[in-house]
């Protein structure tokens, strides 16, 4: 059993945490972005930490932007925490920029993305005073990397089973970024909540583009940026019959918001990661809700234990019980989910957590 460190007051965190998700972060002139303005009061340690993001950019509307949110929430919270970020353009900068914080003195080095992993380990091991953390991975049994990691099936089961209670023509489409765990994990809870809506009211609603019990097929953008890519995809699924759409894969899931407003009404979607009402805004009429992970939330906490003189240890695992993970507002589509739907996810979000719906992806994180 790997080590596991809940967070404290993660739920505490949450609600401020979510509030700046979706903002546009501040960033500076300079190849890496910066702090701005602070609200807080000083305290505890004096902390300086690092944020090296994946593609896509600080503003990909996404996770890249959510974790930045993180780090911006804990400095105006205590400005004695400074923080700054480096964009990564590709893989190849991964090392780089982990090498490139771990030499200038910061006190801690987040890595953005799953992708990440090998890298991560190998500046760890090269930087052993250094404290790392990284968002979507476990810490691999390295005592100075501490795993953020989310049960985002949890949060995807729930966007399933709402897409398959509003679809109109009996099928819906989800289609991620890479085939990686951090990808599929959600993909996999969509698909088993078609499943159980399927089962529980005797439907028969289909799911293009993802199927848990093949691991290795599934539609994929093969980039988290590539939007005329995405919203090609989408509009192959609209063309198959689907109406709502999942896409799980950064920054060209907004490819996805393109196809829905060129459809004439016919598509609408479900975001992920954050509440897309927030994050992609010109396309909020057509979001249902979205599917999202607290990564601001868990950033945000991470750094104020952090600040306090506790470097964390072991893995922090997100999920519908510690607000970690969950299903945005309604927003525009408040008034047209209907009611007996809403409460039925609602019972089915505390049969999750309490275990009595057991949801089975093999790539939910393990405690």
């Amino acid at each position: 059993m790997r080590p596991v460190m809940k967070i404290a007051a993660v739920s505490a965190v949450a609600a401020m945490a979510l509030a700046g998700c979706g903002s546009k972060p501040a960033t500076s002139s300079s190849a890496s972005g910066s702090t701005g303005g602070t609200t807080g009061t000083a305290t505890g340690n004096k902390i300086k930490a690092c944020m090296v993001l994946d593609t896509g950019g600080v503003d990909d509307k996404s996770f890249n932007e959510n974790s930045w949110a993180g780090m911006q929430a804990a400095h105006q919270a205590n400005p004695n925490i400074s923080i700054q970020y480096v964009p990564s353009n590709s893989g190849s900068d991964y090392t780089p920029n982990l090498t490139k914080f771990a030499q200038s003195g910061c006190d801690t080095v987040i890595a953005v993305g799953g992708l990440m992993g090998d890298a991560v380990a190998g500046a760890a091991k090269q930087f052993p005073k250094v404290h790392f953390a990284e968002i979507d991975d476990s810490n691999q049994g390295i005592s100075n990397i501490y795993g953020i990691q989310y049960n985002t099936a949890q949060a995807g089961f729930l966007a399933g089973y709402l897409a398959a209670g509003m679809t109109k023509t009996g099928t819906v489409g989800t289609w991620g970024g890479l085939n990686i765990p951090p990808v599929t994990i959600y993909m996999d809870g969509f698909w088993e909540g078609v499943q159980y809506y399927n089962k529980e009211n005797s439907k028969s609603v289909n799911v293009l583009g993802w199927n848990e019990k093949n691991q290795k097929g599934g539609t994929f953008s093969g980039s988290f940026t590539d939007q005329n890519k995405g919203k090609s995809i989408t509009q192959q699924m609209e063309a198959q019959g689907a109406d709502i759409v999942f896409p799980v894969a950064g920054g060209s899931g907004l490819g996805a918001g393109a196809a829905a407003a060129a459809s004439g009404g016919k598509l609408n979607l479900i975001w992920v990661d954050t509440d897309g009402c927030e994050s992609a805004a010109q396309y909020c009429k057509y979001f249902i809700s979205s599917a999202t992970k607290n990564l601001a939330g868990g950033v945000e906490a991470y750094l104020k234990s952090v600040s306090s003189g506790t470097f964390p240890t072991g893995n922090y695992i997100g999920t519908l019980s510690n607000d970690g993970v969950g299903l945005a507002p309604y927003n525009q589509w408040q008034s047209k989910v209907p009611a007996s739907l809403q409460a039925q996810i609602t019972k089915i979000k505390g049969e999750i957590a309490s275990g009595a719906i057991t949801i089975t992806s093999p790539s939910q994180p393990k405690q």
